[in-house]
């Protein structure tokens, strides 16, 4: 039981939004969905959702297909959009109860269900706020709480910690641990790529609309391992490139030097840097948007070639 997104093309008139977009989310799994603005992350997402249909191509879920089994497939989804739009001037319990009757969910249970789930995304004591009162950082939780409502086995999180405080994006990151332990299959796209790195088991990265490259996040621990040294002087001159030459390739950034391919030497990098007032040094440590922005750099030359 997973999501399978089967080589989903999108247009709009002559704009192509996807093409030939293809990956998995297993059972028990949470992928990060990353891509600029633009990309196409949105776009996947809502055809997951079964919101748009895809110009050519499918997406199975549970064994149901979005284009041919809508129904069946939707219903065993929760979807967070990125901008969540609800009826505005009615209170958040009434609002809930209302929609939990789509999932043949009576007035009882149903209180009994917000109970819960306020409590679990932190709205506790504000279910009889009207929604046009919430932030948006409540709205989101609000949403989250009703992709909640039928206990699907299968998530879709938009931008979802956009708008979310501290305290918000930390309640996100123990949900999704919480439902990959209990088997869900969880796809959220991201900007913010640092909580990307802390949560997804796996990345799938899209640019232009296709996917350019999918990998656990083991792979991308090892693919971000660097033999770059970072080194912070109080000044700068003309003669310190030539010093630093002898251990690595230099560049210069303000008063500090990067030096790629260090030859470990650190001891006598100290004495020949002795007159120059080191302030800091030590190895620099690839992250996730790194791997993000080399990704697209690779692409970007492969479709000049």
């Amino acid at each position: 039981m997973m999501i399978e997104v089967l080589y989903i093309w999108k247009k709009y008139g002559n704009f192509t939004a996807l093409q030939d977009v293809r990956f998995t989310v297993y059972n028990g799994e949470v992928v990060g969905y990353v891509g600029l603005n633009g990309a196409g992350k949105t776009t996947t997402i809502e055809i997951i959702a079964g919101v748009s249909y895809p110009t050519r191509g499918d997406v199975i879920i549970d064994g149901y297909s979005i284009v041919k089994e809508k129904k069946e497939a939707a219903k065993n989804v929760g979807w967070v959009p990125e901008l969540p739009i609800f009826e505005q001037d009615v209170r958040a319990l009434d609002y809930f109860i209302y929609l939990a009757g789509y999932y043949g969910i009576d007035k009882e249970e149903a209180k009994k269900k917000a109970e819960e789930l306020f409590s679990l995304v932190g709205l506790q004591g504000r279910e009889k706020d009207k929604l046009k009162n919430y932030s948006q950082g409540m709205k989101k939780r609000f949403a989250l709480a009703v992709s909640l409502i039928s206990d699907p086995n299968n998530f879709l999180f938009d931008e979802v910690l956009n708008g979310l405080d501290p305290e918000g994006i930390m309640f996100f990151r123990d949900l999704a641990v919480k439902l990959k332990r209990k088997n869900k299959a969880v796809l959220f796209s991201s900007h913010i790529l640092s909580e990307v790195e802390n949560i997804a088991d796996r990345v799938v990265f899209i640019h232009k609309g296709r996917i350019i490259r999918q990998m656990p996040m083991r792979e991308i621990r090892n693919f971000i391992k660097t033999n770059t040294f970072r080194v912070v002087l109080g000044r700068i001159d003309k003669d310190v490139i030539k010093i630093v030459e002898k251990y690595g390739n230099p560049r210069i950034q303000g008063n500090t030097i990067f030096i790629e391919n260090f030859d470990g030497n650190i001891s006598g990098l100290c004495a020949d840097l002795s007159n120059y007032d080191i302030i800091e040094m030590g190895k620099v440590k690839g992250n996730l948007e790194e791997v993000f922005f080399r990704l697209i750099g690779e692409q970007n030359e492969t479709s000049i070639l």
